[in-house]
């Protein structure tokens, strides 16, 4: 038996799924971006990014969308009942590894100071919405960190 969780405090999902589900002690987060929280499945608002009415980026800030992201993931964990200690398996899928997996890797060392979960980060050549990075994420309940 799993239970669904969906987070009024995390952006839409943009398909027919929920924000997470939970398996025994186990809490499975479905692909978190870092759009908006409150925006809807065919709303796109990304922190730092803005394009021009051709749809082309006027600008980007990778860094704010890497802030966002974290955001929503620890979003959905409190709203599951879980911690940012919980995390033990992450998965970053990004658009430009070349031009972003520095910044990521810099930032993420802040958020992950004493506990480290495994990480796995892939380039891939696009995400559903315009964002330039995507969290996979496995949390494990009630275990000491």
């Amino acid at each position: 038996m799993s239970d669904p969780i969906h987070s009024s405090k995390a952006p839409q999902a943009v398909g027919a799924y929920p924000h997470a589900r939970r398996v025994g002690n186990l809490l499975f987060l479905s692909g978190v971006g870092p759009r908006i929280a409150g925006s809807g499945p065919g709303d796109s608002r990304v922190p730092g990014l803005e394009t021009n009415a051709s749809g082309h980026f006027v600008q980007f800030d990778f860094e704010a969308q890497v802030h966002s992201v974290f955001a929503n993931v620890r979003a959905i964990l409190e709203e599951a009942g879980a911690r940012w200690e919980d995390l033990v398996d992450i998965t970053v899928f990004l658009v430009d590894m070349k031009r972003d997996f520095p910044t990521f890797n810099r930032i993420y060392a802040e958020y992950f100071t004493t506990a480290q979960p495994c990480r796995t980060t892939l380039e891939i050549n696009a995400l559903p919405t315009p964002i330039a990075i995507e969290l996979k994420c496995i949390a494990a309940l009630g275990t000491p960190v």
